[in-house]
């Protein structure tokens, strides 16, 4: 009788209340970086202007309020409603993915990538020059590369973590983590001495069973006389 234990099916469908807390932690990233996000665009609109840099690092990192009609490094600046459809389109995808939710490392990745996502629709959709044309407003100014915002900082965040969640191995569902956690509980609860033991020797603290008495198979009986 085998005594490793089963493996537990993953818990995206067997444990809601841990599915519940991972969406949890999704909503919660999405809400705080979009208010962030939306809260430093409105200093930014206040506080600074298109034609004065202010330094913060030197000539590296500063800040100066730019109106972008188009995607990171100035690119696409034409095609601002094409980014509007693209733009939605991940959020409608990370929306229906969730719902397969089970690994803390996604839950985090799509938090940050669908707060920042919704951080750019809202300048799409609300800004000038009109409803999904809106020029986003940008602020934060690296060197003389390009300009962003708090959002751009959250999907490029979320980028990596994606790619290092690929690099491991761990699906959506949280696959590789929690086969690897069941694998290494079904060693803990192992006996050593089963695993130790050489195929044929007894296991210590059982008795090998008695030999069987010899019979006429075993050869010709020998008698005296």
């Amino acid at each position: 009788m085998s005594t490793t234990p089963e493996v537990e099916p993953t818990p995206d469908r067997t444990d809601p209340a841990r599915r519940r807390r991972l969406l949890t932690l999704l909503t919660s990233l999405t809400v705080g970086v979009l208010a962030l996000d939306q809260l430093t665009k409105v200093v930014a609109l206040r506080e600074l202007s298109e034609s004065e840099r202010v330094p913060l690092v030197g000539d590296l990192l500063g800040l100066r309020l730019v109106f972008n009609p188009g995607a990171a490094l100035s690119i696409a600046n034409g095609q601002t409603w094409l980014l509007t459809v693209v733009a939605t389109a991940v959020v409608v995808v990370v929306i229906r993915a969730s719902r397969r939710l089970g690994s803390r490392g996604w839950a985090v990745a799509f938090g940050l990538l669908l707060g920042g996502a919704l951080g750019n629709l809202v300048d799409r959709f609300f800004r000038e020059p009109g409803v999904a044309r809106g020029h986003v407003v940008d602020f934060i100014a690296y060197g003389n590369v390009f300009v962003g915002n708090v959002a751009d900082i959250a999907i490029v965040g979320a980028a990596g973590l994606i790619m290092l969640l690929a690099v491991r191995g761990i699906a959506l569902d949280g696959t590789r983590e929690h086969a690897a956690a069941a694998q290494d509980a079904a060693g803990d609860a192992g006996d050593p001495a089963d695993a130790d033991a050489t195929p044929g020797e007894p296991v210590a603290g059982t008795r090998a069973a008695p030999a069987a008495a010899a019979g006429p198979l075993d050869g010709p009986v020998r008698t005296d006389g």
